[in-house]
């Protein structure tokens, strides 16, 4: 037997900010919120519903690759995906059952150790609870247990391999050049495989030193090199070609073609990329060229015959082991005249860092659990389900007698300290080549959550002694400096307590109000009292709430003022209640002031009742303080709109007479045509009905005009224009006006001079293809004529769709 099997590695550096557990706005993800959800777009949802094209490239199948490959997401993804992307969660899961009804009752994904953390630079303690979370997560989603799990980057070493056997793991993917040596199981000999020559065509028994055995697979080097770098995807039958040519028929035994690569190549590195692979493996199964499977369903029919040795501290993408993670080896992401040699005390302050806070957390851990440790390993159980029952149950099963409410938001204040201090050694903190880079800011503020907690806990000044170290990583960039600039510049002021979640919510109440209960993001925020007021320009708000943290059940009644003096101009202060009457004094000598609209007043007394603890806007968090900014500037906004539109209404004909002309436009000119064509073109597109003709004129002014068209944006509110009217057609797909209303918006936007992504509405018309089109077909055959019409009127529209209908 001949079989083929692809893995995906799906998984994306985790974005949320550690104290609101959210990803805030990510200006270079435009037009989507942030990256995960552009990359959801262009690759994670696609997966589900991947295109095989005929030769007119009109969509002949939709189909789901995810069922047909071996996968795996990393668990935080999958966090994100289950909040922010419910559709595409809620699609990996249907997948991996129908891959269960494919593949011998074997699920084609695999879980993966927890949060993305370089294992054979782990401790033992970290080792087994990653294994241990990454376990547990896997099987709350997918509702299963796992039977293989993904290494990151693949790295290995043997005392992981056997905490992932004793776990019960199945099987593990290595890369080809991780296989030292190899032997028939019951062999004498030895044989040396290192360079990358192992089979890769057979699993591999693997006995760990506890006993226990778990299986590997060493996947193929060369293609899976092809398909992430080297354009493979370029062409689906061209890709297939390559895959069935790596089966032989020299070999006498099941063999087994295999390939590893990041998921995302499959449409966010590779666009299109999910068509290569629909059609890869549509073409193979066609052509009977070898059976599809995955790596459970191969394992239990081919047990392994034979038995290999790894290479400790190896890795598939660093050529020096697991140096990129540590050292300035070389390996990088290509910038020229830069180095790496901040990784290496990097990685020693945080190691400093986990070792310096880990015995505090025993000894304080033990007086209120009976094994801090063992605690830990469970907390993933809380981690997953944040409510009181499962909160109780962890209780039950883990506190050491009746412990207060005080005491409970202690434990969990210890659990999130350790849940930090993993989450900081996520390793793209080191993979790319600048220590001020995203990825590494965000492992740098993980760190400042454990230290945070830390000090809060145990009252120790830990943060002077491991900013002291970070200071001893350097960047390359002279304005950025060393890691203690860094954590001044982006974890300082990105550190959150209660007291800020409630400058948040007093100044944002000022421009959108609140309930009774608001959520503001990890936090819950209980109104308790509330008034405002107006006085010419002035406007204020004062008050008492409760604030909750959702995460650690930490919560304060804090009062609060705030002052919008105009424009951008807003000051606030929050302190920690000072009882009713304390309350009823500060709102009586506040309110009177307020009233006389007595600036220096209402400033004084600002600070005298909150001292330095004044906020502004910048206190915001970034997408509340996005959405303030853009209220602030509304009203400038439009008069600066305005103006440019009377300058083109005015001027339109002599501009167009200067461009037929070939004479240069005067910038103020050129700017103002940019502008005014491009506001109207965005009014014509976000129109309840779009208007062909209107669109039509001005897209042939912008072009006369040699305008820069907003593309990026016209595309996203065109798309979402289609993407609500086939939502519409699709919850009634029987109405004649719903289809049309969809038909007509789509002629029109067929003619615009840049695609538009029509992916949504595409699944919606295709869905009904096999069943309602062939209904309402017969219907039409029988003389039907309403039925006639509905007919031509969806091929009409399948047509514009570039779906082929059978």
């Amino acid at each position: 037997m001949k079989y083929l099997c692809i893995h995906c590695h799906f998984y994306q550096p985790p974005r949320e900010n550690p104290w609101l557990e959210q990803i805030e706005l990510q200006d270079s993800a435009y037009p989507y919120h942030d990256w995960n959800e552009r990359i959801a777009a262009e690759c994670y949802a696609p997966n589900l519903a991947a295109r095989i094209l005929d030769e007119q490239h009109r969509i002949t199948r939709i189909v789901n690759n995810y069922s047909k490959i071996s996968f795996n997401f990393g668990p935080t993804l999958l966090s994100w995906a289950a909040e922010h992307s419910p559709d595409t969660y809620r699609g990996l899961i249907d997948a991996d059952r129908q891959s269960q009804k494919l593949f011998s009752g074997h699920g084609s994904a695999m879980a993966q150790a927890y949060n993305h953390m370089i294992m054979p630079l782990a401790n033992s303690r970290d080792k087994k609870t990653q294994i241990r979370w990454g376990f547990e997560d896997f099987a709350r989603r997918f509702g299963r247990l796992p039977e293989g799990m993904w290494l990151p980057e693949t790295a290995v070493d043997i005392e992981s391999l056997d905490l992932m056997a004793q776990a019960g793991i199945a099987f593990a993917i290595l890369a080809p050049h991780q296989a030292k040596a190899v032997r028939p199981l019951g062999g004498a000999e030895w044989e040396d495989v290192s360079g990358s020559k192992v089979d890769p065509s057979r699993a591999y028994l693997f006995t760990a030193p506890s006993g226990k055995t778990i299986s590997l697979f060493f996947y193929d080097g060369p293609i899976s090199q092809a398909v992430a770098f080297e354009k493979l995807l370029d062409n689906g039958e061209k890709f297939a070609t390559r895959l069935i040519g790596a089966l032989s028929d020299a070999r006498t035994w099941p063999q087994l073609t295999h390939i590893a690569t990041d998921g995302e190549t499959y449409g966010h590195h590779h666009k299109h990329g999910e068509m290569a692979l629909a059609y890869a493996l549509d073409y193979i199964e066609t052509k009977k060229s070898a059976r599809i499977t995955n790596y459970g369903e191969f394992l239990e029919k081919n047990p392994p015959t034979w038995e290999a040795k790894i290479f400790e501290n190896t890795s598939w993408s660093c050529i020096h082991g697991v140096e990129r993670w540590r050292s300035n080896c070389g390996c990088n992401a290509g910038r020229l005249g830069w180095n790496q040699e901040w990784r290496r005390p990097l990685r020693e302050a945080l190691d400093w860092l986990r070792d310096r806070v880990a015995p505090l957390f025993e000894s304080l851990g033990s007086t209120l659990l009976h094994d801090p440790w063992a605690a830990r390993d469970a907390y993933i159980s809380v981690v997953l389900d944040r409510t009181p029952e499962v909160r109780d149950q962890f209780g039950q099963e883990h506190f050491a007698g009746d412990l207060s409410s005080e005491q409970q938001v202690v434990v969990w204040k210890l659990m999130e300290l350790q849940r930090h201090a993993m989450l900081m050694y996520t390793s793209c903190g080191w993979f790319f080549d600048e220590l001020s880079g995203i990825e590494t800011v965000q492992v740098i503020q993980y760190a400042g959550r454990v230290v945070q907690l830390a000090e809060e806990l145990f009252g120790d000044s830990i943060e002077e002694n491991f900013v002291e170290r970070l200071a001893a990583a350097k960047s390359n960039l002279p304005e950025y400096g060393d890691g203690a600039k860094i954590y001044t510049r982006y974890v300082k002021p990105a550190i959150v307590d209660l007291e800020k979640v409630g400058a948040h919510y007093s100044i944002s109440s000022l421009f959108a109000p609140y309930g009774e209960r608001a959520d503001i993001f990890s936090y819950v925020v209980r109104r308790l009292d509330y008034h405002t007021g107006d006085a010419g320009r002035l406007r204020m708000a004062i008050g008492q709430a409760r604030f909750t943290s959702k995460v650690t059940q930490d919560s304060e009644v804090l009062t609060f003022w705030v002052v919008h003096f105009g424009d951008h101009n807003v000051a606030g202060g929050v302190q920690k209640s000072a009882g009713i009457t304390g309350y009823q004094d500060m709102l009586d000598s506040i309110s009177e002031s307020f009233a006389r609209v007595d600036i220096p007043e209402v400033v004084r007394l600002l600070d005298k009742r909150f001292g330095e603890k004044t906020y502004s806007l910048r206190s915001l968090f970034r997408d509340e303080q996005r959405r303030i900014v853009r209220t602030i500037l509304s009203s400038t906004v439009a008069e600066a709109e305005a103006a440019y539109l009377q300058l083109y209404g005015d001027h339109a004909a002599l501009m167009r007479f200067i461009t037929s002309l070939g004479t240069p436009m005067p910038r103020e000119f050129t700017a103002a045509v940019e502008y005014a064509l491009n506001s109207l073109l965005r009014r014509a597109c976000s129109a309840e009905e779009l208007d062909g003709e209107r669109i039509r004129n001005l897209l042939r002014e912008a072009q006369g005009s040699n305008v820069s068209l907003e593309k990026t944006t016209l595309e996203f509110l065109l798309r979402k224009k289609i993407d609500a009217l086939a939502v519409r057609f699709a919850a009634d797909p029987t109405s004649l006006d719903k289809l049309n209303d969809l038909r007509n918006t789509l002629a029109i936007v067929k003619q615009m001079p840049f695609p538009v992504n029509l992916w949504s509405a595409q699944n919606y018309i295709y869905a009904i293809q096999a069943g309602l089109f062939q209904r309402t077909r017969k219907r039409a055959q029988r003389g039907d004529a309403r039925a006639q019409k509905w007919v031509d009127d969806y091929l009409v529209l399948s047509e514009l769709l570039s779906i082929r209908v059978r």
